[in-house]
C-alpha cells in the first residue's frame, strides 16, 4: 500500500510553510488563490487525505450519522438504506446501522448505543408513531438532531421523509371495489395503533368510496415473529370463514405482510384472486416469482432514504437557532402495480 501524503510532506514539496498548506487546504481567505491551486492541485495528485481524527477534534463531530431501522432484512428498508448509501458515499460521513426488530425497548437500546459512540445525527424509521416519544424528543431538543424517514412519529418537531400513502391506499381500494370486492381484510402490525397512518387512511379511505369499515376485518399482528404472524393470519380467516364473514380481498399494510398473505392462502386452500384477491405495499422486485404475481403499492425506497440522508446533513449544517425553519414533510408519490393476484 502506498505511505499516505501528509500536510508536512506537501509543504516540504512545494516549499511552503506547514501552516500555509493546512490553510490553503481548509480554503482560507488568507492565502492567495494560486498558492491554493497549487497545493490543492498536488494534494489531489498524491491522493491527499484530511486525517479525520483530527478533524474531529477540531470540528467537535465524528463525522458519524446513526441509523435505527426496524429490520434489516426488510425489503424496503433495504432499498431506503441503499438510498441512504449513495447520499453519504461522497459526504466525508460514516454510517453506523442497527435494527429495533420491531421492539420498542430494543429501539431505545440502539438509540443509546448510538449516542454512546458520538454520532453527529440520527435517521430513524420508527417501531410505530408513539414509540418512545419523550426521548426522542429530547435526543433531538437537546442532544443530536433526528430525521424521521418511512414511519412518522408525529410528537417530534423534525423534518420527516416518506410516500404519499394516502394516493397509493385510495387507488388500490377503489381498484378492488371496482372488481367487486367490499369486503376488505386489512392486516398491519399489532405495535401500531390508531394513530398509525395507514390504519387513519385506510380507514378514510373506505368512508370516501362509501364502503362501511367492520372493525372485525381489522388485524394487527407480531411482525417480529413470522411464524406467529402466519398463525395470526390463518387463524383470522379460518375464524372469518367459520362465522360466514369470509373477506374477498386483503390489503396488507407492509411489504412482509403482503407477500406472506398469498403464501398463507395457498396453504388454506384458498385461489387467489377467485376467493381473495391481494394486494397491499410491496417493493419486492421479483414480483412475477409470486404465484400468482402480486398487485402492489410501490414506494420510492432509494429517493426516500437519499433525500432523508441529506436532509440531516442539512440540518446539522445550519445553525441550531435556525433549524426550525428546515423542519418540513416529504411526501414522494408512490406507484400501484395491478397484476394477477386482483384479477388483472
Amino acid at each position: 500500500m502506498e505511505k499516505k501524503i501528509t500536510i508536512k510532506q506537501i509543504a516540504t514539496d512545494l516549499d511552503l510553510s506547514v501552516s500555509t498548506v493546512s490553510k490553503a487546504l481548509n480554503d482560507s481567505y488568507e492565502i492567495s488563490e494560486s498558492t491554493k491551486s497549487r497545493v490543492l492541485s498536488y494534494a489531489s495528485a498524491n491522493n491527499y487525505s484530511p486525517n479525520q481524527a483530527a478533524q474531529n477534534l477540531k470540528t467537535g463531530r465524528t463525522n458519524t450519522i446513526g441509523i435505527v431501522v426496524c429490520a434489516i432484512n426488510n425489503v424496503i428498508i433495504s432499498q431506503i438504506l441503499d438510498g441512504i448509501y449513495s447520499a453519504s458515499a461522497k459526504s466525508g460521513f460514516d454510517v453506523i446501522i442497527m435494527q429495533s426488530n420491531e421492539n420498542i425497548d430494543e429501539e431505545k437500546r440502539c438509540l443509546l448505543a448510538l449516542l454512546n459512540k458520538g454520532v453527529d445525527g440520527i435517521l430513524l424509521a420508527p417501531v410505530s408513531e408513539n414509540s418512545n416519544t419523550d426521548f426522542l424528543i429530547e435526543i433531538n431538543k437537546n442532544v443530536c438532531p433526528i430525521v424521521l424517514f418511512d414511519r412518522f412519529n408525529h410528537h417530534i418537531e423534525t423534518i420527516k421523509v416518506g410516500s404519499n400513502e394516502y394516493e397509493g391506499i385510495l387507488n388500490a381500494v377503489t381498484h378492488l371495489k371496482d372488481i367487486g370486492r367490499q369486503n376488505i381484510l386489512f392486516i398491519t402490525g399489532n405495535q401500531f395503533g390508531e394513530e398509525n397512518l395507514r390504519i387513519k387512511i385506510f380507514k378514510e379511505v373506505l368512508k370516501e368510496i362509501n364502503i362501511t369499515f367492520r372493525e372485525e376485518l381489522m388485524l394487527r399482528c407480531d411482525l417480529a415473529n413470522h411464524h406467529i404472524l402466519d398463525q395470526q393470519i390463518a387463524t383470522k380467516i379460518e375464524e372469518l370463514q367459520f362465522s360466514g364473514q369470509q373477506p374477498d380481498a386483503i390489503f396488507g399494510a407492509t411489504d412482509f405482510i403482503t407477500i406472506r398473505s398469498l403464501g398463507i392462502l395457498k396453504k388454506l386452500n384458498i385461489r387467489v384472486p377467485e376467493d381473495i384477491a391481494v394486494i397491499g405495499f410491496s417493493n419486492f422486485d421479483m414480483v412475477y416469482s409470486l404465484n400468482p404475481p402480486l398487485s402492489a403499492i410501490r414506494q420510492p425506497a432509494k429517493e426516500i432514504g437519499h433525500i432523508a440522508f441529506l436532509k440531516l446533513i442539512e440540518f446539522l449544517n445550519c445553525d441550531i437557532s435556525q433549524r426550525s425553519k428546515l423542519i418540513q414533510n416529504y411526501y414522494l408519490d408512490t406507484k400501484i402495480d395491478f397484476r394477477e393476484s386482483t384479477g388483472l
